[in-house]
């Protein structure tokens, strides 16, 4: 059952004259690029070899190219490094919150923590394509699968259920970041008709049937870094979290019995000792049944080379005075995010978490494109859980990102409990949560209570963005923090237009796609 994410690049691309983009992101007139490209019925000879497409998934949301950080990108029209799956992810849930700022002036990048941006942004764009792209690899590889001689076997049945999980990743994501979409599954024709337009309710409802029929054909202990019931049940629950948000209506009942399920399959919270374990070098004995890492984007030095994922977020975390090798880098960091004094607020005394680097740094961001100007933050290093820095350490750590582990699942319940009036345990849930990180319980957690615990235990996992939409507080006079609505240095914080919840559709793919709508405000 295992594949090896070094040998993607023959069979991965094997099916790429099949995809292509130009209809669902014709914006940019995105297609796979391969050199050398095969057919699929040269290469797709046996089981093995499905096995081997099925990693382009998985690898698509590790690297940017099947040729390392030098290679031509998967897509054409972006930088490699921006349009990284992770990377991309990272700057849209987390530089447009309290939990980070970003100094560079790459292009439109501060337009992001201003709230400001518009339809042609090029890192709106970036996060777009690579959505969508990855839903069109994931929508090819089932294809192929149901054109197999052999497609009934039970082993064949498992890859064709990974590519929906993974597909349902970036159908989560798609929904939350840019609300109506265009619609494609392996149903769609290729090359063929634009895609249709789906709204938000109609694609939660799709989802949602897609992820329940999907988790009854995973395994419940999956192989590492392959997609198992866990994962599928917590895409659902993340869906009936922002319900909502999504449809109109909430479902926090729905909610709270997928993040039951989840617990059922025998996940477990890591010791308050072992919590910082979960963000290190060699992070994957904390993942899976047993453990409170569900799924996973595997990361490696050597094979996974690339400017985006935890190489951007350690890199980018580390300038000024501190020293790269005390985060186990094998050279110097890229000197970029740092974090809002009001995010710094919100830890107590005594909070574990609270991991943040003062020497040189200013708490205040006095000028957002200095490092020194807002405390560094260090939950991510190439550390490994003993402390030690590998022997052949370069900037392309081996931390892998958690993408869903079971601390967010006890945070989900007790909202649930709290904000939705669900009756389950959400508060004990709640209160496991705090004592792990070093402070005191609370008998009777509040809304407020909740979000804050959130920020503090989530941070930089790619959940704010959406937990401030969800609480309504991401635009709105409610709640501001440093340089929220500003241009750079220009002004003082404010609210922003409502527009500002949602992402929009990459403008030309809407000139291009007559069935598309921009998202309004746009």
């Amino acid at each position: 059952m295992k594949f090896n994410i070094k040998k993607i690049g023959f069979y991965s691309f094997a099916f790429a004259t099949a995809v292509s983009l130009t209809a669902c992101v014709g914006d940019l007139d995105v297609t796979p690029i391969d050199p050398n490209l095969d057919t699929p019925e040269n290469v797709l000879t046996g089981t093995e070899a499905y096995n081997q497409m099925l990693a382009k998934c998985y690898s698509g949301l590790s690297v940017s190219s099947p040729d390392g950080d030098s290679g031509s990108p998967d897509i054409q029209g972006i930088d490699g490094g921006f349009g990284q799956y992770l990377r991309a992810l990272f700057n849209m849930q987390e530089l447009p919150t309290d939990e980070a700022v970003i100094g560079w002036n790459d292009q439109t990048l501060k337009d992001l923590h201003g709230l400001q941006w518009t339809s042609s942004d090029v890192f709106v764009s970036a996060a777009y394509s690579r959505v969508f792209y990855q839903i069109s690899i994931c929508n090819e590889v089932i294809r192929q699968i149901d054109n197999a001689s052999n497609a009934s076997d039970a082993t064949m049945q498992q890859y064709r259920a990974e590519a929906r999980a993974i597909r349902g990743l970036s159908y989560l994501h798609a929904i939350d970041l840019f609300g109506n979409v265009p619609f494609t599954d392996e149903t769609s024709e290729v090359g063929g008709a634009t895609p249709v337009q789906m709204n938000r309710a109609e694609l939660f409802n799709w989802l949602v049937q897609d992820m329940e029929d999907t988790a009854e054909k995973l395994p419940a202990n999956p192989e590492k870094y392959r997609a198992g019931k866990g994962m599928v049940y917590m895409i659902l629950a993340k869906l009936y979290l922002n319900a909502q948000v999504y449809t109109g209506t909430a479902n926090y009942q729905k909610c709270a019995e997928y993040c039951q399920k989840i617990i059922d399959l025998g996940y477990k919270l890591e010791s308050a000792n072992d919590y910082w374990k979960l963000f290190c070098a060699d992070n994957d004995q904390y993942l899976g049944v047993g453990h409170e890492i569900i799924f996973s984007v595997y990361q490696d030095h050597i094979n996974t080379q690339a400017y985006g994922g935890t190489t951007y977020i350690i890199n980018a975390q580390v300038g000024g005075n501190m020293a790269f090798a005390d985060y186990g880098l094998g050279g110097n960091g890229w000197g970029g995010i740092r974090v809002t004094p009001q995010f710094v607020d919100k830890f107590e005394d005594g909070d574990q978490r609270a991991t943040f680097f003062t020497d040189g740094q200013s708490k205040d961001i006095i000028d957002i494109s200095d490092f020194f100007s807002g405390y560094a933050f260090t939950k991510f290093t190439n550390l490994k859980a003993d402390g030690s820095i590998l022997p052949d350490a370069n900037s392309f750590p081996d931390t892998d990102f958690p993408v869903f582990r079971l601390g967010d699942v006890y945070l989900m319940l007790a909202e649930c409990q709290v904000v939705g009036g669900v009756s389950c345990d959400g508060i004990a849930k709640f209160n496991a949560i705090r004592n792990r990180a070093g402070v005191g319980e609370k008998s009777n957690p509040t809304k407020n209570d909740i979000i804050n615990e959130r920020a503090r235990e989530l941070a930089w996992e790619c959940h704010r963005r959406s937990d401030l939409v969800r609480f309504g507080l991401l635009t709105t006079g409610d709640y501001l923090w440093s340089h929220k609505g500003m241009n750079s240095n220009v002004g003082t914080p404010h609210a922003v237009d409502s527009k500002y919840n949602l992402f929009p559709l990459a403008s030309s793919d809407v000139i291009s796609n007559p069935n598309l709508q921009q998202n309004p405000g746009y």
